[in-house]
């Protein structure tokens, strides 16, 4: 009797779609560190077209090999794409290179185009998968101007969680400024596709700003669009501490 073939599991996504949606790079770029030997499946080395499911330990290597380790905030202005551009759009990359002359970090997750703030650049692939785990709970907080006087019951209903279609957002903080009735501070542990914009227009509210002012123990401080500035020896080690790096 012939043996059958096992199936792939229905959950399984080709390696390169896996890493973009994490918001590593993009597919064509993610191709390229397959080729270059730096993307691990089970750690292993990852081949071209290999598919990976959620129970799969993908991990992504050095971008500059043995070159120094760097970690950067960095301000994300508004219009400027995470990853993947257009013909007609300007992504982090391309502003880093065209203003710094620097090649050799990446963003790690993504912000909006229409949304501003604080990310974190790195070379080093150790950051990626526990920066962006979706059951690890990393706050991220956001400064959030909305279109007309925020109610109190409304900033309740973002704490407790709000149903964007199928899905219940998780318990948040949220943070009235005390100095403008149209803004406030919504911290987060998850971060579905738009999701603040789409939690305060299921509440009734339509957001016109929206900026990152922290990840986890990084804020953005006095940075201005498209600066930088290198993580604190501080910021460092409560950052790969919270992270579980050594």
């Amino acid at each position: 009797m012939q043996k059958k073939t096992p199936s792939t599991p229905t959950d399984a996504v080709r390696i390169n779609k896996y890493l973009a949606d994490k918001g590593v790079a993009s597919r064509r770029e993610v191709d390229g560190l397959i080729e270059k030997g730096l993307v691990f499946v089970n750690g292993r080395k990852a081949v071209m077209g290999q598919k990976v499911t959620p129970t799969d330990k993908v991990t992504v290597g050095d971008l500059a090999g043995e070159a120094k380790k760097q970690y950067l905030a960095y301000y994300k202005g508004r219009g400027i794409i995470t990853h993947s551009p257009t013909a007609e759009e300007v992504d982090i990359k391309a502003r880093l290179k065209k203003d710094y002359g620097i090649e050799d970090v990446y963003p790690v997750g993504r912000l909006d185009k229409d949304s501003e703030g604080l990310m974190i650049l790195t070379n080093d692939g150790r950051v990626t998968a526990p920066l962006l785990d979706p059951d690890a709970g990393h706050e991220k907080e956001y400064r959030v101007e909305v279109d007309k006087p925020i109610r109190g019951s409304f900033l309740k209903e973002l704490e407790k969680g709000v149903r964007i279609e199928r899905y219940k957002t998780k318990p948040a903080k949220a943070i009235a400024n005390p100095k403008n009735k149209l803004v406030f501070n919504l911290t987060l542990i998850e971060g579905k596709k738009h999701q603040i914009r789409r939690m305060c227009a299921a509440l009734g509210y339509q957001v016109q700003t929206l900026k990152r002012v922290r990840i986890m123990n990084v804020e953005l401080g006095a940075l201005k669009p498209n600066q930088f500035r290198k993580l604190t020896p501080d910021e460092q080690k409560g950052f790969f501490k919270a992270l579980g790096i050594k």
